[in-house]
């Protein structure tokens, strides 16, 4: 374990977040590790999903033969993503902070303000309206976003693309953009680590992230 490692993380709320291909995923499954390690409990959860409900939507949200013959409206997208988010969070996220577990979520809010709302052209608004519906106020403490250049995220990415995945390059871009702006607009609930280097290169900048971001 790094020597390094924040032991104040009980009870925390931290969201792994950031482009498609970015890396994000490994790098969640790594502090899962270490967090566990630490004799934390931890509540790992993925979105969207983490309950039966929230698993028969992100099948829903991620068929690729959707996108072929008949595209989700955005509006309908990002409304899926919520009834998702709100049963996650009835269901799993607050009873976990109650007990003062650890909460890891592999994305949340932020992607769908990037997704739906830079790349997609839905108002902020009307998202943040939604989420405030769905999220009862259980906000993260901590969005971290892994960012990535789109030629390193494409070759990291499964050739067997979901639904999201395949929607091109000048999509993409604006999804990587809309993270950003929103790291930028909230620095006080986001940090950006640049997911290019090698696995073991950005998990150190993630431990030195968060031991700076909960002293």
């Amino acid at each position: 374990m790094p020597s390094n490692f924040p032991h104040n993380l009980a009870g925390k709320f931290i969201v792994f977040d950031g482009p498609d291909g970015s890396g994000k995923s490994t790098q969640f499954a790594r502090l899962r590790t270490l967090a566990t390690d630490a004799n934390l409990e931890v509540l790992d959860i993925r979105e969207p999903g983490g309950t039966l409900a929230g698993e028969r939507i992100r099948q829903l949200l991620l068929d690729p033969d959707i996108e072929r013959h008949h595209p989700m409206d955005v509006r309908c997208e990002m409304l899926l993503y919520m009834a998702s988010r709100a049963q996650l969070v009835a269901e799993k996220i607050r009873p976990a902070r109650q007990r003062q577990a650890l909460i890891l979520a592999d994305r949340f809010i932020a992607s769908t303000l990037a997704y739906q709302g830079t790349a997609g052209g839905l108002d902020p608004a009307h998202i943040y309206a939604a989420a405030q519906i769905a999220l009862q106020d259980c906000w993260p403490d901590l969005t971290v976003v892994f960012d990535v250049d789109q030629q390193t995220a494409a070759k990291r990415l499964n050739p067997l693309l979901d639904r999201i995945e395949q929607k091109g390059a000048d999509y993409h871009a604006r999804v990587r953009q809309g993270y950003l702006d929103q790291a930028e607009q909230h620095p006080k609930h986001y940090r950006v680590i640049d997911a290019t280097p090698d696995a073991d290169t950005v998990t150190t900048q993630l431990i030195d992230t968060l031991t700076q971001h909960f002293p």
